[in-house]
């Protein structure tokens, strides 16, 4: 197996986990917050989209699916074009409020951009330089397992969110 076919493989994992999550969901499950505070599994999914299509977007030289393809006036939401959600407030996370079509629409897009990029990489681009602003500065190899590492355990967390709705909501539990 290839790096690349390994990335692929990795990424590939993440459209049926935001799938599964956003199964049969209301907006009113979409929007509940564990506990009143935690984060709603409709930013937890806007989220995990938003990080990757920035991050891939960045160290490939490519513009956002969230701007190229209309998702930011889609959503419509009261945040800046280039938000992500890091450092949301409580007030932020309310605020981010779409259909679950939305959501996976929006995830699916990124998704395929992030395969696009993937496929087109080989081993040796995994070694280019594409944030400076670290020590050591960040590869693309480092960066793409980061972007992994964030978005599976934002879905894990959806997942888990899912999960405190009961049974009817978590289609049979695990």
């Amino acid at each position: 197996m290839q790096s690349k076919e390994l990335l692929l493989e990795a990424f590939g994992r993440l459209p049926g986990l935001v799938g599964q999550v956003l199964d049969g969901l209301d907006e009113g499950q979409l929007q509940r917050r564990p506990e009143g505070h935690g984060n709603s599994i409709a930013w937890l999914v806007w989220h995990i989209g938003r990080v990757e299509d920035a991050q891939v977007a960045a160290a490939s030289g490519l513009e956002q699916v969230w701007t190229a393809e209309g998702f930011v006036a889609r959503f419509g939401l009261p945040l800046a074009d280039s938000d992500t959600g890091y450092g949301h407030s409580s007030r932020q996370v309310d605020a981010v409020r779409a259909s679950r079509e939305l959501l996976q629409e929006y995830y699916e897009a990124v998704h395929r951009q992030t395969a696009k990029v993937v496929e087109g990489i080989n081993d040796s681009d995994l070694d280019r330089v594409v944030d400076r602003h670290w020590d050591p500065p960040v590869t693309l190899g480092v960066r793409l397992v980061s972007i992994l590492g964030d978005c599976l355990q934002h879905a894990g967390q959806a997942a888990y969110a899912k999960g405190l709705h009961g049974p009817s909501a978590d289609n049979g539990g695990a």
